[in-house]
Formats: structure tokens, C-alpha cells, sequence
């Protein structure tokens, strides 16, 4: 036995052993960070496999969708109605205008027989002018009513203001 030899195969021994080592920590090192990195993303996948809570919870979830398709149903419900009251005032639109075109085409005057004089004269009076007769039946003078009280200059004419019950009345001659 010669104590060279067993001092190489101890210092090898040794070598490899310290090899052996350092192979095994950079191994663990490597095994470590791994579990570090899958550790990060297992929390990761935990957040966001959990409900954040500005979503609302599946009863809730429930609830809302329950509530819009109420709302839904009495929405279509409404313009169903709508629709039918569109329908309804078109069918009136219609036949108001086909009686407006059937009172335009008529001829009202001619249906009736009518003094153009008297409504000349209905017309006069609402304009405040009212015609005073003489005995044979002829227009002498014509009485006009004011709203206000000041009248004034009416060319050929003389006139004659008087008050009477609240009324400014102006008759006039030629």
C-alpha cells in the first residue's frame, strides 16, 4: 500500500466530492428558484381565479339578469302598445285628410244660398263698424266702436263723439 497512491484517490475522492456538492447546491439553487417562480405564479392564478368584488356574486349575477329581462319584456310590451297607437292615429291621420280634401273640394257657398251683402255686413260689425239705416232702408251713417278713447281725423266726414255705457261711439255723415 503505498500512502502516494491513497493520498490521490482520497484528494480525487475529495474532488469529486466537492463537484458532487456544488453540482447538488447549483441544483437546488436551480430547484429553489423554480419553486419561487411556480410559487408566484400559483398566487397569481389564486387572484385570479378568485371573484374581485366589484363583480357581483353569482346570486346577485342572477338577480340582475332576472331584472333586465323584466325590464326587457315591459319594454317590448311598451312599444308593442306604442306601435299599435301609432298605427291607430295614422288610420285617423288618413281619414282626416281624406275628409280635409273632401271639404276643400266641396263648395260650401254654392250649397247654400247665400247673401254675400248680409256677411259683408256681419263682417263690418265685428270690425267695429256698424252701418245706422235711414227710413227707406239705405245706409245713412255708420257708427263706429273704439276700444280706446281717443279718435282721431276721418276725412269728409263731420262726427259727432259721445260716450255711452263705458263704449266710445263716433258717428259720422257725409
Amino acid at each position: 500500500m503505498d500512502p502516494g497512491e491513497d493520498y490521490l484517490t482520497i484528494a480525487a475522492a475529495e474532488e469529486q466530492m466537492i463537484l458532487t456538492r456544488d453540482e447538488r447546491q447549483k441544483d437546488l439553487e436551480d430547484a429553489h428558484a423554480k419553486m419561487r417562480s411556480l410559487a408566484r405564479v400559483l398566487e397569481a392564478a389564486r387572484v385570479s381565479s378568485t371573484r374581485p368584488s366589484t363583480v357581483p356574486s353569482v346570486e346577485a349575477h342572477a338577480r340582475t339578469l332576472n331584472d333586465l329581462d323584466a325590464t326587457r319584456l315591459q319594454l317590448a310590451k311598451a312599444i308593442n302598445d306604442a306601435e299599435g297607437a301609432l298605427a291607430s292615429k295614422e288610420a285617423e291621420l288618413a281619414r282626416l285628410k281624406d275628409e280635409a280634401r273632401a271639404l276643400e273640394e266641396a263648395d260650401s257657398a254654392a250649397e247654400h244660398d247665400l247673401d254675400a251683402t248680409a256677411l259683408r255686413l256681419a263682417m263690418y260689425k265685428g270690425l267695429g263698424f256698424e252701418p245706422v239705416m235711414d227710413k227707406e232702408g239705405h245706409v245713412s251713417k255708420m257708427l263706429i266702436r273704439m276700444p280706446f278713447p281717443s279718435l282721431q281725423v276721418l276725412y269728409g266726414f263731420s262726427s259727432v263723439i259721445q260716450r255711452t255705457q263705458g263704449q266710445n261711439r263716433a258717428t259720422f255723415t257725409a
